[in-house]
């Protein structure tokens, strides 16, 4: 059995697409949050170019995880980016949410065409190593089908790269913006926050030394680990 009812999964996408408002990484309608119910096979998703001041838990549009088409019953359009989460979810079954923005910093990075590099514990707290940078998407690729293979490039990303979405719950993509995900759509909001607060801490590292040292990695890997893995001890037992 899923731990929610189908309304309570909509009341969680909702609450996490207002935390993104909330959290300062949205401006008018651009940025959205999901989850997905694996056992129902069901992703839930802001719906396109709903303005936050007038969205409703009933407005968040349900969506089959196997085909990203609108569930029976639905009426509205699904965000525009929805073929990118389902696949993601498809692709890595051990993530349950995820959330997309054009926050400020790390969009400025984004359209840079600079991974965020990590200067120290606060980014190594979350982040192992830097915030990647996905290449950009290809005349072909975009003409093909702009958000799947927005998705697929994320992908083949992290599988060439050999990085684990557990370990990097985040990335920025070449002109364009940030993604991230975790657990579930609250976790997935939460690193969003830190992707955001550690590209501005990046961006005014570089102001203040433009030859600054990214973190050691003694360092990184002490941090990290502190909080994740069998040997956290970081907060408290669960």
């Amino acid at each position: 059995m899923s731990n929610l009812t189908i309304d309570e999964l909509k009341e969680s996408v909702y609450t996490a697409n207002i935390a993104l408002v909330q959290a300062g990484l949205v401006v008018l309608t651009w940025g959205n949050a999901s989850a997905v119910d694996r056992e129902r096979g069901v992703v839930a998703i802001k719906p396109s170019g709903v303005a936050y001041d007038v969205l409703t838990p009933k407005d968040i549009v349900l969506v089959s995880l196997e085909t990203g088409e609108l569930l029976p019953g639905e009426t509205m359009r699904a965000s525009s980016d929805t073929p990118t989460h389902v696949h993601l979810y498809q692709q890595w079954p051990e993530i349950g949410g995820i959330a997309h923005t054009h926050s400020r910093n790390a969009t400025s990075w984004a359209q840079a065409c600079r991974e965020i590099p990590c200067y120290g514990t606060t980014h190594a707290d979350t982040f192992y190593g830097p915030v990647p940078l996905a290449r950009p998407l290809t005349s072909e690729e975009i003409d093909a089908g702009y958000e799947l293979n927005t998705g697929v490039l994320i992908v083949e990303h992290f599988r060439e790269n050999h990085l684990d979405p557990d370990h990097v719950p985040g990335i920025i993509l070449s002109f364009h913006a940030p993604f991230a995900w975790g657990k579930t759509a609250a976790k997935a909001v939460e690193h969003a926050i830190v992707l955001e607060e550690v590209a501005g801490l990046a961006l005014r590292t570089e102001q203040i030394n433009a030859q600054a040292a990214t973190t050691p990695q003694s360092i990184l890997d002490k941090h990290f680990r502190r909080k994740h893995g069998a040997d956290a001890y970081y907060g408290q037992p669960k």
